[in-house]
């Protein structure tokens, strides 16, 4: 809940989440979900790509940030690509998260084939020292729910961030997205009773946050 330690709520900064978080105090947030780049290079048919999806140069100092601006006994969730799980997972653990579970999302479509088919996205659960049980855990295979990609060339879908906002923090409660990209997260965190703070280094894609934070605002009026 806000406090006198708590940083500003219900917006999203245009800035490197590092600065930002650097900037906000020490156990402030109750609650991390987002979806950083995959470090993928990744191009939509489009032809869209996403800041630093070419180097890993802002994994290690951005999860250092969440681990210290995440309150004690608290979670986490970050999605990630999983060609690049060493580097992810040496990274949370490094920033002193242990890893809590794993969670898969299965698609009915497959979004690119190579050896294999990839129909699935993958997130993890990632504890900072020792929070308790969710009440009703979540299955760690949901079903994949997309977004058409209208907004980012990455779009996450509400419909699969609100349950893991719900399952992992309380109403009231400040959620984080450090890569907030077209605001996905917010919108849920809102709609969820919580409070949101989103972070985006693009400034387009911060525009289109902030123009559908305000929109929603207006929805729920």
């Amino acid at each position: 809940m806000s406090d006198d330690t708590s940083p500003i709520s219900n917006t999203i900064i245009h800035g490197d989440c590092i600065d930002v978080m650097s900037a906000m105090p020490v156990g402030s947030v109750d609650f991390i979900l987002t979806d950083p780049p995959y470090m993928a290079a990744y191009k939509s048919r489009d032809r869209q790509t996403v800041r630093n999806d070419d180097n890993a140069d802002w994994l290690m100092p951005s999860c250092a940030q969440m681990h210290r601006v995440l309150k004690s006994d608290a979670f986490a969730v970050s999605f990630y690509g999983w060609p690049k799980a060493d580097v992810f997972f040496t990274a949370w653990k490094r920033a002193g998260f242990r890893i809590g579970g794993h969670i898969i999302f299965r698609k009915r479509y497959a979004s690119r084939s190579a050896f294999l088919q990839y129909r699935h996205e993958c997130a993890c659960l990632l504890l900072k020292g020792e929070p308790p049980l969710p009440a009703t855990p979540l299955p760690d295979v949901m079903d994949w729910t997309y977004s058409g990609n209208k907004l980012h060339p990455t779009q996450k879908s509400i419909h699969i961030l609100k349950p893991l906002i719900e399952a992992f923090s309380a109403r009231g409660d400040l959620v984080l997205d450090p890569f907030a990209g077209s605001g996905s997260t917010c919108v849920a965190a809102d709609r969820a009773g919580r409070r949101y703070l989103g972070i985006e280094l693009d400034a387009v894609h911060h525009q289109t946050a902030t123009d559908r934070l305000a929109a929603n605002e207006r929805r729920a009026a």
